[in-house]
């Protein structure tokens, strides 16, 4: 068996301080339940203000490096292969201890905890010793500052009676404890003698197995005729070979959990490496099927390009008649990294690469490489790809009606302000005065009814004037 060490490590300290802005000096509480823990280290160095700490469902086989948190109030060890209560002296202001379903057999081990004064909670329910005659009674009578038992209260008269009966009640824990320690060194032996047993077994089966060492051996005198052939005997021995090995490891995994086993420390852990190898070698087969798996064709062997969307991005490609462009408009996620954005641009088509993903597109016409540009959105994240046609195209502005009639009026702003003559003889030509056909008349005062005589008299006394006989006065 592969031996597989999980400890308590900064980068998981880090991801578990989510919380606390993952700034692990100052942490007050953490959870580390279910992370496959088979030692407590570093926690006692590096979170020295500790309160709250979880660490049920580990396979953690011993309590140390927690006695230099002074802070820690609450500590939780339910579901582990603890087997004694030591090494808490430290925890000054420990109110709550849960050590629920653990291997702990040594009850006179928790006479350690006498010195920390502020426990007020204690949980072994589910451990060997929760089963000896006499376990409430002499845990009641040990730890004096305890009020609840296994999420039950202790009660004044229960601890009278307890103190009564303590001497008698220690004699015979004490012969229980003895029996079940020396049960328990008789199973570590038979442990040991079995997990070298298995080991033997799985080198052997290892070697048997065909192919266990990934090289593939071929007659010399048969590679040379025809390498087709031998390709095509070689991938199929091959799949054959891979038959067997799934077989013989279906074999396997049945005969391993087929066989009867104790529930004891040693089981537990053999269980749960058992069942972390066999992750790590399946999520090894499905990195050579990634490895092998060929690439995407993005051109065919015959020249022609190929629509692909790795991604499933939505996209949208608009001709731009007016300006002569193609306008294509991709929906990348907006919190993605532009480093991680690869564009190029073709005559004939475009292709990203997003985050490792392709997206190609053909385009319906030729396009000038050198002359696209992208862009992104800061605030939807699209990349946006503005790509010139390669033949330009004249093409008659459409006049709108505002235009019509904008050119029309200035138009007729320009006709008003010049003269338009009629074209006749050049020998009749002429030029009459025509500004002067009615004389304007002429007002001389504006004053009262007398004064408008001015011009009647100005004519009497005109000597220029002659007087036509033939004309009638005037009444």
């Amino acid at each position: 068996m592969i031996n597989l060490w999980f400890s308590v490590t900064e980068d998981l300290i880090r991801r578990r301080a989510e919380h606390n802005n993952c700034e692990i000096f100052s942490l007050e509480e953490i959870s580390l339940h279910q992370q496959d823990i088979e030692k407590i280290e570093h926690i006692d160095k590096w979170c020295r203000d500790l309160k709250i700490l979880y660490l049920q469902n580990n396979v953690i086989p011993k309590i140390e490096n927690v006695s230099k948190l002074k802070k820690l109030e609450y500590l939780n060890l339910a579901l582990n292969n603890i087997e004694k209560v030591e090494n808490l002296e430290g925890c000054e202001s420990l109110q709550k201890l849960d050590l629920t379903v653990n291997f702990v057999g040594e009850l006179s081990s928790i006479r350690s905890l006498k010195n920390n004064i502020y426990l007020r909670e204690l949980y072994l329910i589910g451990n060997p010793c929760a089963e000896f005659e006499g376990y409430r009674q002499y845990v009641v009578a040990t730890l004096p500052q305890l009020k609840w038992l296994d999420g039950k209260e202790i009660e004044r008269s229960e601890r009278i009676q307890a103190l009564q009966d303590y001497q008698q009640v220690q004699l015979q824990m004490k012969e229980q404890e003895d029996a079940y320690l020396a049960k328990r060194a008789k199973e570590k032996r038979e442990a040991q003698k079995n997990l070298t047993k298995k080991q033997a077994q799985h080198k052997t089966s290892q070697e048997k197995r065909p192919g266990f060492d990934r090289r593939w051996y071929t007659d010399i005198n048969n590679t040379i005729p025809d390498l087709e052939e031998n390709k095509e005997n070689c991938e199929r021995v091959k799949e054959k070979d891979e038959e067997e090995v799934k077989e013989h490891g279906e074999e396997e995994d049945k005969a391993f959990w087929s066989q009867p086993s104790l529930y004891t420390p040693e089981s537990r852990l053999e269980t749960h490496r058992y069942i972390e190898e066999k992750r790590r070698s399946e999520e090894g087969k499905s990195e050579e099927k990634k490895k092998v798996k060929p690439p995407r064709t993005l051109i065919t062997a015959e020249g022609r390009v190929l629509n692909v969307n790795e991604s499933k991005l939505d996209f949208s490609l608009v001709d731009d008649e007016e300006n002569n462009q193609f306008i294509l408009d991709l929906a990348i996620f907006r919190h993605l990294d532009t480093s991680l954005i690869e564009v190029d641009v073709q005559p004939t088509y475009v292709k990203i690469v997003v985050k490792g993903k392709t997206f190609q597109l053909v385009l319906p016409a030729e396009v000038k490489p050198d002359n696209s540009t992208a862009k992104r959105s800061q605030t939807t994240g699209h990349l946006v790809i503005n790509m010139p046609k390669a033949t330009e195209l004249i093409k008659t502005k459409i006049k709108t009606l505002s235009e019509v009639k904008k050119k029309n009026s200035n138009e007729l702003q320009k006709r008003s302000k010049t003269t338009e003559t009629l074209e006749v003889d050049p020998r009749a030509y002429s030029c009459p005065d025509v500004a002067n056909i009615v004389q304007e008349k002429k007002k001389t005062a504006q004053g009262p009814l007398q004064l408008h005589t001015s011009k009647l008299k100005e004519t009497e006394n005109n000597e220029d004037l002659t007087d036509d006989s033939e004309v009638p006065p005037l009444v």
